[in-house]
């Protein structure tokens, strides 16, 4: 029977059996945030700012009505949330997105993207390969948030691809490296709200995704022209998502998780420059691309990689161990206390303080403050360059850029922030373990069906962040009562968004827009749909077999 909630702060243990002793009754009206917002979202057409309000009030009735939380923790509960979305979450975005717009307001930008659209000796197929892929992968790792979509459509229709095909072909490409996107801010999020180091689920995703990796260059090539040119082009597909999934791998075990779409794509891309300059593909008249008249100098080539070379020297840095330990270094600023009026309060089964209710920061060594480092060193390199008059760059255009990116994105923060208050009024109040108990039910069948949830809530709020949001600390849960690793179902919720992000509204009505087609959302969907349910599958069967001694060799 459910108990009156107390008034204010009085102790609280989470009960996955509270709703009149029944798991299954406890697990259903757990399920109320989730279905709220997406009821708000999908059938009411609300925003994903309003859906996400209407859901935390649905999370904190049921923790204070359903549960017996008190009103006071469940308020509390809601404010850590919210800060743990604004920092580190959000400040990791937002640093990722004003770095990108550094280059673009300095020009620079466009010599970028010209670079990629001269590779391919004028073939269009491979020039829509690796802007799509690469140069989208490239964009996903910074910007994320749709901007990967927008932009590499666009450079599709400037060098000749038809508008629908171009949506197609960059809504494909945008696969593979959402799981770490926006410096892998689904992972950080994931591993933010489970306690599980976001390293640890890295490496389990760069195990996952690199699979799709390897194919999607091949599949774009059969989007562009066809059997045709998977038939002509395939050596090439192939290096460029091998060295790809390759790299992705790599970076996710062995190096800063954060930058391993950046590397991937700056190496696959250069992998792929390396093959061309010793094999030539025969191009078909019709699929011969647009070229752009004015030549590209090689310094302008390199001031133009310039960005994305510090940040990875900076972040290896970081990283550093040898002579001097810098991540212990940089750790000394960490900021980590109780949450007030929630520590102590908040209790696990043996009536200890849940550790949850610790917030901590890593000032210095998060990827945000060093993003924000190398920003600024490309201010000042920009700003000495001997072309700052074509290619201008001062403090005044950073601090403009900043301002401009903030109120861009202040959607999107409110959101985030939001979506983190409700997360963590579920975790806190037992909903989320009530349900991943009760789900637990289907025993390692679970694992088969566990990328689908990241699908759903990627598809639904197309973003992979938001997905792991609502179902990380669910799959974990899910995973301990089921005896299956919590690490791998984690990483395989994100590893499910990325797929989704392919039929995702959000993603398909800017696929539209940037090809001059609106209201084109409903032919896109029919024409990825199936691509999106089939590379879902494949991922289901993946995280299946690695949950069994047959692919758990995979595992780290």
């Amino acid at each position: 029977m459910t108990t009156a909630p107390p008034a204010v702060l009085a102790a609280y243990t989470p009960d996955t059996h509270a709703v009149g002793g029944s798991l299954t009754g406890t697990a259903l009206l757990g399920l109320v945030p989730l279905a709220v917002f997406f009821l708000l979202l999908m059938v009411a057409r609300r925003s994903a700012l309003h859906s996400a309000l209407g859901s935390l009030v649905a999370a904190l009735l049921v923790a204070v009505l359903g549960y017996g939380m008190p009103v006071g923790l469940s308020v509390l509960s809601a404010t850590q949330g919210l800060v743990n979305g604004l920092f580190p979450i959000m400040l990791i975005v937002v640093a990722a997105i004003w770095f990108y717009e550094l280059t673009v307001v300095s020009g620079r930008f466009e010599d970028l993207r010209r670079s990629f659209s001269a590779v391919g000796r004028g073939d269009l197929r491979i020039q829509a390969m690796l802007i799509a892929f690469c140069f989208g992968g490239l964009l996903e790792a910074l910007a994320g948030f749709g901007a990967p979509v927008a932009i590499t459509a666009a450079m599709l229709m400037s060098i000749g691809l038809p508008r629908l095909k171009a949506a197609v072909t960059v809504l494909v490409a945008d696969t593979a490296p959402v799981a770490f996107g926006a410096m892998a801010i689904p992972i950080t999020t994931g591993g933010s709200l489970t306690g599980i180091r976001p390293e640890d689920i890295a490496a389990v995703v760069g195990r996952q995704t690199p699979v799709l990796a390897l194919f999607v260059p091949m599949l774009l090539l059969f989007l562009v022209d066809g059997v045709r040119g998977f038939r002509q082009l395939w050596p090439l597909a192939l290096v460029t998502g091998a060295v790809f999934a390759v790299v992705q791998f790599w970076c996710s075990q062995h190096f800063a998780y954060e930058l391993t779409d950046v590397v991937a794509s700056l190496i696959g891309f250069a992998a792929a420059v390396v093959m061309l300059r010793f094999w030539t593909p025969r191009t078909p008249d019709d699929q011969r691309s647009r070229v752009e008249a004015e030549p590209l100098t090689r310094r302008r080539v390199t001031l133009a990689v310039l960005p994305y070379a510090l940040v990875i020297l900076i972040f290896a840095l970081a990283k550093l161990t040898v002579g001097v330990d810098m991540p212990a270094l940089l750790g000394n600023a960490a900021v980590s206390f109780h949450w007030p009026g929630l520590y102590g309060h908040l209790l696990t089964v043996v009536g200890t303080p849940s550790t949850s209710a610790v917030y901590s920061l890593d000032v210095l060594g998060n990827p945000g403050t060093l993003l924000i480092v190398a920003g600024l060193l490309v201010m000042l390199v920009y700003g000495l360059a001997a072309d700052r008059d074509r290619f201008p760059m001062s403090g005044r255009m950073g601090l403009a850029a900043a301002g401009s990116t903030l109120r861009t994105m202040r959607g999107a923060i409110a959101t985030v922030a939001t979506v983190m208050s409700l997360a963590y009024v579920m975790n806190q109040s037992g909903q989320t373990v009530a349900i991943g108990t009760w789900l637990a039910a289907v025993g390692s069948v679970f694992a088969l069906l566990s990328p689908a949830l990241g699908w759903l809530g990627t598809a639904v709020t197309g973003s992979d962040t938001s997905a792991n949001a609502l179902f990380a600390t669910l799959q974990q849960s899910a995973g301990k009562a089921a005896g299956i690793d919590p690490t791998l179902l984690v990483a395989a919720n994100s590893s499910g968004g990325v797929v989704g992000k392919l039929v995702s509204p959000q993603n398909l009505t800017i696929a539209a827009t940037a090809v001059e087609q609106p209201g084109s959302e409903r032919v896109l969907l029919g024409k990825v749909f199936g691509y999106s349910v089939a590379m879902l599958a494949l991922l289901g069967v993946l995280v299946y077999l690695q949950s069994t001694p047959v692919l758990s060799w995979m595992l780290p």
